[in-house]
């Protein structure tokens, strides 16, 4: 089963927490969209200097009638790498483990080394302006994206970037490449909201269509999300991931 590498490849391209505090100017192309973005994404890194935060999986495949549930903590340093620790887990081992992939999969590829290869920028992408629309009652710009490249760890589909901070508040989608024979497709939406001066993650939402499985859903909340200074960041001495795990 396959579900880990895919929902780490939804994360993997994302940076968070997102800052932003300018002005939209009237009328840009999607690639002065994105620009803007991504400066503002590399002021929010130099300034949150990581991020700590909370997420709930929840795993349900009713083919099968099976549920698995995980609590996860997670610390980002700031060069990008993330850690986490598994702080409950309950249900179906085996969505269990996929979850546990998934994890050390984005632990993995959010490294310095790999994050260039995941970025939301022209070099992965290809973009096109299709409008503006209101989103949780901000303007946001609407651009539709296009991998440069046919990789697990790529998406096409939309996104939606706030007017005023340039921060990513939406995607919608599919994986550029599915990782294995097995998984026909996986659809997902990703959801952003501001607490403060930050963009943090707030809900993932993604359907894999896998053989003998069925369909399998996955649902990701991420709480309590803040920046993490660089003076608490050094209380924190976590391996890329630190799980013990039960067989049931």
């Amino acid at each position: 089963m396959r579900l880990g590498i895919i929902t780490a490849a939804l994360l993997a391209c994302l940076s968070v927490p997102l800052a932003g505090q300018a002005t939209a100017a009237p009328s840009p192309s999607a690639d002065e969209v994105i620009a803007k973005m991504f400066a503002r994404d590399t002021q929010r890194e130099t300034a949150a200097s990581g991020y700590t935060g909370i997420r709930q999986y929840d795993l349900e495949n009713q083919q099968f009638a099976k549920h698995s549930h995980m609590v996860v903590s997670v610390v980002c340093d700031p060069d990008g790498t993330m850690h986490f620790r598994v702080k409950s887990k309950e249900g179906w081992n085996s969505g269990n483990n996929a979850i546990r992939q998934a994890l050390e999969t984005e632990s993995e590829v959010t490294r310095p080394s790999m994050r260039p290869m995941t970025l939301v920028n022209k070099e992965n992408y290809a973009f096109q302006m299709i409008g503006t629309a209101l989103l949780n009652g901000r303007n946001a710009y609407v651009i539709d994206v296009v991998p440069q490249r046919q990789e697990i760890y790529l998406f096409r589909g939309k996104i939606w970037v706030d007017a005023e901070d340039y921060a990513l508040a939406r995607i919608e989608g599919q994986l550029a490449k599915t990782p294995s024979y097995w998984v026909r497709t996986v659809h997902f939406t990703f959801e952003f909201r501001k607490n403060g001066e930050y963009w943090f993650p707030s809900s993932t939402t993604s359907t894999s269509d896998v053989r003998i499985f069925g369909a399998t859903v996955v649902n990701i909340r991420f709480l309590d999300y803040s920046p993490l200074s660089a003076s608490a960041a050094k209380h924190f001495d976590l391996s890329p991931m630190e799980a013990s795990y039960v067989q049931h």
